[in-house]
């Protein structure tokens, strides 16, 4: 999402790969920058999103199909980017959120279904943005996946695939880094997370 006022940035990966740490602490450096981001989650960031969120992170894993996933996800993001994404952005400030549409492109497109056309037709139409850059958090998913039970955060609907399932995940992530390098990023998430930061300070230091 190209834009004039604040950077947009995503961070993906595999359940329990540290999205959610690496991003605070990406909010943090850039609050020590003196940048005032804003830190944000997918599916979520604004109170209607949020709303939809319990539908698709609690419950059975097969309590919806993947097309009834795909159009549950935008309708998030949808009010995430209206509510939460594009008034900070305007405002000059920078937004970095913790999954965005390449979770949706990897978990329903490529993973549980030939569904990547659907999807990308669907947020072409209702979205049509992308980060300015995106950081792909790649891990070893059987010690991702430990983490991620280990929470017992209740949110653990995805998880409950297996690990076939974020194994199959991986590929999907490391695939669109492949096919996306000057916007997305592989990061090495089975290092310390110290040393994980590190790299991706290195890597955003170069778009700021």
């Amino acid at each position: 999402m190209a834009t004039n006022n604040g950077l947009f940035i995503s961070l993906e990966g595999i359940d329990g790969s540290g999205k959610s740490t690496q991003a605070r602490q990406l909010a943090e450096w850039f609050r020590s920058l003196g940048r005032d981001p804003v830190l944000t989650r997918e599916p979520g960031g604004a109170p209607g999103a949020e709303d939809i969120r319990r539908l698709l992170v609690e419950g059975d894993p097969n309590r919806w199909s993947p097309e009834t996933e795909i159009l549950l996800f935008t309708a998030a993001r949808r009010d995430h980017l209206e509510s939460t994404i594009r008034p900070a952005l305007k405002a000059g400030r920078d937004v970095i959120t913790d999954r965005f549409a390449d979770s949706t492109r990897v978990y329903q497109g490529a993973t549980r279904g030939d569904l990547r056309n659907i999807v990308d037709q669907i947020h072409a139409t209702t979205i049509g943005v992308e980060p300015d850059l995106t950081l792909i958090l790649d891990m070893d998913p059987a010690i991702s996946l430990s983490r991620g039970l280990a929470r017992g955060s209740g949110e653990d609907r995805f998880e409950e695939f297996g690990l076939p399932f974020q194994q199959a995940l991986r590929r999907g992530f490391q695939d669109l880094a492949a096919a996306e390098p000057e916007r997305c990023h592989l990061i090495d998430a089975d290092a310390d997370p110290d040393r994980v930061a590190a790299r991706i300070r290195d890597v955003v230091q170069t778009r700021l």
